[in-house]
């Protein structure tokens, strides 16, 4: 059930060291591909940083945030197609690429792995790391791995402040 996983789900920030095995791998950029798009144009490319040397410079890619360094696998959205805006005048790609990344998350968690967003990196690091073409921006990074932590609590705000029918 999808509901199981959303509550589950948690930002991950201490992995064990442990490899992720491929085809756990396979099953999380197979969410992702399947993820909707904006006129189904697909704008992303999803690109695996899993070997060492590059997982190293995530560290400094990500602001200080070690943590990245420390997933087997960090998985950055990119995004093509950045001029089309949609009529409720929010850029296409960028949604598409949340969508993505969030099929990511949900499905990271179903198979008992964890992942934590990440919007705070230099996108021209970033972009010498994996030789990221000009026409792409990366959205998001997500580190993946096997939890070395628990959920903690967390407060939510109540229904009646987020949710109404018919108007705002």
């Amino acid at each position: 059930m999808v509901l199981n996983s959303i509550k589950k789900r948690f930002s991950v920030r201490k992995f064990k060291d442990k490899k992720i095995e491929q085809e756990k791998l396979d099953e999380i950029l197979e969410a992702a591909r399947m993820a909707p798009s904006a006129r189904n144009v697909q704008p992303w490319k999803f690109v695996v940083i899993t070997d060492a040397k590059k997982r190293e410079k995530l560290t400094e890619v990500c602001k200080g945030q070690t943590f990245v360094s420390q997933a087997p696998a960090t998985i950055a959205v990119c995004v093509n197609n950045l001029g089309y805006k949609m009529a409720c005048g929010f850029r296409g790609a960028v949604i598409d690429a949340a969508i993505a990344g969030e099929h990511i998350a949900l499905q990271a968690v179903e198979l008992g792995l964890g992942s934590c967003w990440i919007g705070s990196f230099h996108q021209d690091k970033l972009r010498q790391l994996i030789n990221l073409p000009a026409e792409y921006k990366a959205v998001a990074l997500l580190p993946i791995g096997y939890p070395d932590i628990q959920k903690g609590s967390r407060t939510l705000k109540d229904k009646q402040e987020v949710i109404s029918y018919n108007s705002f």
